[in-house]
């Protein structure tokens, strides 16, 4: 082959070279993964039967509050049957076998503490009531600056007093002698004892919230697990020994404290006030 045709068959191939398609991009993807965070319980997980995945954890895993989440807590059929909330911290807890309604009661508080900050912030404006001059008004509360209470955990030297290894404890009454083996509240629990206490008012009973609440509590009195025999024995008990008892509870139980100090703008008392679980905790505007 001659040079020329040499030269012209390679301006040939790079001109072919140089209009060949390019080949087409990969397309650009996205990808996000849901931050999580670790939250405190207040029961440092002491407090849970040696069967119980939450069981002396101290910590629980969370994800953070996501779009989707926010599709729970306008479920109409979740909103009717008071689900939504539990749904959701079932939803947001990382470890798929922890029941919401298993969670100690303090335990619960700290969780929708924790979901509603990672989702909204730790700011939260709502209005309140004077508990003075009954007057409404707006107040912020910082979530961030509640505290929790881990519960107090009695000595082992304790006689009146003591942890059981399943997380029960039990109290030795001061003026029956009695023992009296007690468990801390559940989510569970609390949800009982509002059906208890709405079907009471709606039959016109007399209000027995400080003793529905121990018949929850009591394991058995005595080793004697019988419901009904538990009952009978709080409803008669000498009221030394229920107040004895109830102070156990307070004493012992761990939980978040939902107190803060509210300025009234109209009187201007300073009050003490719980801030308000209303649909504007997870629905701030």
């Amino acid at each position: 082959m001659s040079r020329n045709k040499q030269r012209t068959a390679a301006a040939t191939d790079a001109t072919a070279a140089t209009t060949a398609p390019a080949t087409p991009a990969a397309p650009a993807t996205l990808s996000y993964v849901t931050p999580t965070e670790f939250v405190e319980l207040p029961s440092r997980g002491k407090f849970y039967p040696s069967d119980h995945p939450l069981h002396n954890k101290e910590v629980i895993e969370m994800r953070f509050m996501t779009a989707k989440d926010e599709d729970i807590l306008t479920s109409p059929a979740l909103l009717r049957n008071g689900l939504a909330i539990d749904r959701l911290i079932e939803n947001l807890i990382v470890e798929t076998n922890v029941n919401a309604n298993d969670l100690l009661l303090g335990d619960k508080n700290a969780v929708i503490l924790a979901a509603r900050i990672s989702g909204y912030g730790e700011q939260y404006n709502v209005n309140v009531t004077c508990p003075n001059c009954e007057a409404s008004i707006e107040h912020q509360f910082d979530l961030s600056e509640i505290p929790h209470q881990n519960g107090t955990i009695p000595e082992d030297d304790n006689e009146d007093v003591y942890l059981t290894p399943e997380g029960t404890f039990v109290a030795k009454l001061p003026k029956s002698q009695f023992s009296v083996e007690f468990k801390l509240l559940t989510g569970q629990d609390e949800e009982y004892l509002e059906k208890v206490a709405l079907k009471t008012k709606k039959l016109n009973l007399p209000e027995a919230s400080a003793t529905n609440l121990l018949k929850r509590l009591v394991v058995s009195v005595n080793d004697v697990n019988v419901t009904s025999e538990i009952n009978n024995f709080i409803d008669n008990m000498p009221a030394q020994d229920a107040r004895f008892l109830r102070a156990c509870v307070v004493t012992v139980t761990p939980n978040v404290d939902m107190t803060q100090e509210v300025d009234c703008s109209s009187c201007g008392t300073l009050s003490e006030m719980a801030v308000p679980f209303t649909s504007e905790f997870f629905w701030p505007n």
